[in-house]
């Protein structure tokens, strides 16, 4: 049964309400897992979130953990393998975009860390909202339209404004749980 206080997206699937009660909107200050999150943001284009929980496990085997080291070296291969792997989301483009993002992470790796390069854009807090319904979550905001295009210029893809304040939501760099919802007084 859905707790009435508890954000509503997550509906009663227990997988789906452990990840809201214990996950999303949680400060990741972990560089690494990150990019992880981005990446599965990524994947998740197009379809429900609850798809890709259901398949993280198998994505975090198929990717070898997600170390970008070792993906940014990835080529035809490794795609073809990956493409074969029905315990993923087999789409071309997001695989390639994860291998590109990988690179585009050690770039940025030269010379920040990428938990700093995220967490400048609310000077290392998050973000507090109060919303009390879902109507009055946006899919996006000129913040996650900002950090989109800089992570696009950095050579990101699939982190458009959309995937990008998703993104911000699931890593806790945004506190976008409804106020009636108690992980928003946990978070805040």
């Amino acid at each position: 049964m859905q707790d009435p206080g508890r954000c509503p997206w997550c509906g009663t699937d227990p997988l789906y309400v452990a990840y809201h009660d214990t996950e999303w909107g949680v400060p990741e200050r972990d560089g690494r897992a990150l990019w992880e999150k981005l990446v599965l943001d990524g994947f998740q284009a197009g379809l429900a979130w609850i798809t890709i929980l259901r398949k993280r496990d198998a994505f975090r085997a198929a990717f070898q953990g997600f170390h970008p080291e070792t993906i940014a070296s990835w080529g035809e291969a490794e795609i073809t393998h990956l493409l074969a792997d029905p315990g993923i989301v087999r789409h071309r483009g997001k695989i390639e975009a994860t291998i590109g993002n990988a690179r585009a992470y050690l770039k940025i790796s030269d010379t920040t860390d990428f938990a700093e390069f995220v967490w400048r854009y609310v000077d290392g807090q998050p973000l507090q909202t109060d919303r009390a319904t879902m109507a009055e979550v946006p899919a996006a905001t000129p913040l996650s339209t900002r950090l989109s295009k800089d992570l696009q210029k950095a050579g990101f893809r699939f982190c458009g404004p959309t995937i990008t304040y998703a993104w911000m939501q699931a890593t806790g760099v945004v506190n976008d749980h409804l106020v009636t919802c108690p992980r928003h007084a946990e978070l805040r």
